[in-house]
């Protein structure tokens, strides 16, 4: 006799569980009993820890912490992890597991941080702790290999138990990207940021007090409206703000003309085009400013130019916003050619077509089909450069002058002769709040349109020629700018082969030979360069960086896009947060909150690489949910319904098609990697001496030439690696002839 069906939940009971649960068990387990429990001074994968391993206290696994060195508060996070041992082989309703399981996965993971943020080095962090439960005999150093472990596995748990639950379907790769991302923007965003905000309302004793932050948040020098009352002086916040919002418009438009210019023109050089306008940004940020000093600067080479021709005094006019604004539109130009390049090709030529089949000219065509699909990446376009702005710190302390920007006062408050944390901190929290109302102002203005032009359908055709209006703009504005780029940039390879810039210019290859010099030994090539060691350091951290910080930001862009889950909104402001805070806050809160267990880090290359991917992850956020916005849903949806996962459909089906902003996170992360300053010279130690900081200790020192050449050498260097990533990603493949129609210009036939 066949037996009855079961249904319900009665058929899922008799269900085996996932293994996915025992892989979470098992490396819990692993953590407690292998794993070196506390942080391994000289690092964990030096090894050198095995020879006193497990007797040893300072690299004893978490159980031996326990029974043998007397840790008893270890033992929470231990039981935390038997209970859901337990659970997962006493309980066979899926629901009532996975119930089990997500409290029992939050409470461990609770125990952990409690315990870690309770007990340091000395015993209790705080003194009425003391008082409270009594002295400890012993403390304990911060997290290591085993405490990160447990703590990975708890979040697997919490993560396979709502799986169980059915939340998002019981998509447990969906769920455990979003728990992760969140845990890791929790502990490096968050976390770092608010240890940073609290000097807002401490005095310099630690102390808590709210004297510093009401003087500083009703600073005349900060609010003042002098400038829109005749004066010449404004307050920092308005003057950063106005600054932001003409560098975005700046670096937005000239964005858009150059990736029209690369992709809708027949301009014959498109290739040293696209090399022009990444090269601002693989430089040093202050050898920008300095360039432009030795061209308009009271002694620079125009200005005594044109001095001699016609009797113009030298001014000046560079030393101020006007200065500030012609770097940062040089510098933040290429990010938004980055992105709206990808968004251009990504328009629909059969859209274009259909606009000119109903009659509509071209200029109709560009204004009311091309330029509103292109409305996601000039937003995105626009807020990354207005964020960059406001973060920008090399160039207003180059060109600055007296007119201060929000980064460069905080940089003075931490480090200057009169150190005001507490100004800091309230200079931090308006700068937050501008980029605030950027972030919502872009929300508001794209609202839930839909701005899909990549479905599954074939769609071959050729894009519409730009009117003859536009066409023409397009070049008058980005010749002249491709014209002075190449100025600039010779200005600063020059350099690297004259004595002493500005003063004396005889040729000579000893700045050169000094930063990068080989010789030949007994024991083989002798690297004798003074920059090799900082050199080799920051290629490591940059190519370690790079990747990583463009798989979490494809990865978030994804999930933002495509995944309806709580918190959503908040989980993407908190990663715009991390690159709206100048990099100098983001340095000194990360050595703040990295420098004392539970977490610490200073000192060390992983520190580096955490700050990188997490400053850098929104660029690639960014460009990701502009491209996801152009993919149609139905792709996905077919791919599920053929019985894909998540994650399956992810990688042969999205990430395919995200080519152009997975090519743009990459370039972006790897060269801010190695440009970046403002953060880097507070984390950076004499193992781990990045090129930035080290080419600033060569200006300290007088040494120019040699600082110009290290320069000079990195541009080469990440140009030259820039174009491997391109090579290697590839490009995203439509099924289109990717043609420009002939204008009445160009003449018959269509352009390539």
């Amino acid at each position: 006799m066949t037996p009855a069906p079961v249904s319900g939940s009665a058929a899922s009971a008799h269900l085996p569980p996932p293994r996915r649960l025992d892989a979470a068990l098992l490396l819990g387990l692993l953590a407690f009993l292998v794993l070196p429990w506390h942080r391994i001074e000289g690092g964990f994968f030096g090894f050198r820890w095995l020879s006193g391993f497990p007797s040893d206290p300072d690299t004893a696994p978490g159980l031996l912490q326990i029974l043998v060195h007397g840790r008893v508060w270890l033992l929470g996070p231990l039981l935390a992890l038997g209970a859901a041992a337990w659970a997962r082989f006493a309980l066979k309703d899926p629901d009532a597991r996975g119930r089990a399981w997500v409290r029992l996965g939050a409470l461990g993971l609770a125990l952990l941080t409690i315990q870690g943020f309770l007990i340091g080095f000395m015993g209790w962090s705080w003194l009425w702790l003391d008082g409270l439960f009594g002295e400890l005999a012993q403390g304990q150093p911060a997290m290591g290999a085993g405490a990160v472990t447990t703590g990975v596995a708890f979040l697997l748990i919490f993560s396979f138990g709502l799986a169980d639950r059915g939340v998002l379907r019981g998509d447990a790769f969906v769920i455990s990207s979003i728990v992760f991302l969140a845990a890791l923007v929790a502990i490096f965003v968050f976390y770092p940021v608010t240890r940073m905000l609290v000097g807002a309302f401490q005095d310099f004793d630690g102390a808590f007090t709210t004297a510093g932050f009401t003087r500083n948040i009703s600073s005349p020098s900060i609010w003042s409206l002098g400038c829109v009352i005749g004066e010449t002086r404004c307050g920092v916040a308005w003057r950063t703000l106005w600054l932001a919002l003409m560098t975005a418009t700046g670096a937005t438009t000239l964005g858009l003309c150059f990736a029209l210019l690369a992709t809708r023109t027949r301009f014959p050089w498109k290739k040293g085009l696209r090399l022009l306008t990444i090269l601002p940004i693989i430089t040093p940020p202050f050898v920008v400013g300095l360039a432009l000093v030795l061209l308009f600067g009271r002694s620079g080479v125009i200005t005594q130019g044109l001095s001699g021709l016609f009797g113009v005094e030298p001014g000046r006019w560079l030393y101020g916003l006007t200065g500030v604004w012609i770097a940062q539109v040089l510098s933040f130009t290429p990010v938004a050619f980055l992105i709206l390049i990808g968004v251009v090709e990504g328009v629909s030529p059969s859209m274009e077509e259909a606009s000119q089949t109903l009659r509509a000219d071209r200029w109709r065509t560009f204004t009311e089909v091309s330029l509103p699909l292109m409305k996601p990446g000039l937003a995105n376009a626009f807020l990354i450069s207005f964020i960059e702005s406001m973060a920008d710190f090399g160039n207003p302390l180059v060109l600055g002058g007296s007119h201060g920007v929000l980064s460069t006062e905080i940089f003075f408050a931490v480090v200057g002769a009169s150190t005001d944390p507490s100004r800091a901190a309230v200079l931090a929290i308006i700068l937050l709040g501008f980029t605030l109302a950027a972030f919502m102002a872009q929300r508001l203005w794209l609202g839930k349109k839909n701005f899909a032009t990549v479905s599954g359908k074939g769609d071959s055709g050729q894009h519409a020629a730009l009117p003859d209006g536009v066409r023409r703009l397009v070049y008058a504005v980005t010749i002249p700018w491709l014209l002075f780029t190449v100025t600039v940039y010779a200005m600063i390879f020059a350099g690297g082969f004259v004595k002493t810039w500005g003063l004396d210019h005889s040729l000579t290859f000893g700045h050169y030979l000094r930063a990068f010099g080989i010789s030949r030994g007994d024991q083989g090539i002798l690297w004798t360069g003074v920059a090799w060691n900082s050199f080799w350091t920051t290629m490591k951290i940059a190519l370690i960086s790079a990747p990583l910080t463009a798989a979490v930001g494809m990865l978030t862009a994804w999930l933002i896009v495509r995944q309806n889950f709580v918190g959503r909104g908040l989980f993407e402001f908190a990663l715009m947060m991390s690159f709206a805070i100048p990099g100098t806050v983001i340095g000194v809160s990360y050595v703040m909150a990295f420098n004392m267990p539970p977490l610490e880090m200073t000192g060390s290359a992983l520190i580096l690489v955490l700050c990188f991917v997490f400053r850098n992850m929104p660029v690639g956020v960014r460009g990701g949910v502009a491209a996801m916005s152009q993919i149609d849903r139905s792709l996905d949806e077919a791919s599920l319904t053929l019985r894909a996962n998540s994650a399956r459909t992810l990688r042969r089906v999205a990430l395919p098609l995200l080519r152009p902003a997975i090519t743009a996170a990459l370039v972006y992360a790897f060269v801010r990697a190695i440009t970046s300053i403002s953060a880097v010279i507070f984390l950076v130690s004499a193992q781990y001496n990045m090129a930035t900081a080290y080419i600033v200790g060569l200006v300290e020192n007088g040494e120019y030439g040699v600082a110009i050449a290290y320069s000079s050498a990195l541009i080469v260097v990440m140009a030259a690696i820039i174009s491997g990533f391109q090579l290697v990603v590839g490009e995203r493949r439509l099924r289109r002839e990717n043609r420009v129609a002939a204008t009445p210009a160009d003449g018959k036939g269509a352009a390539a």
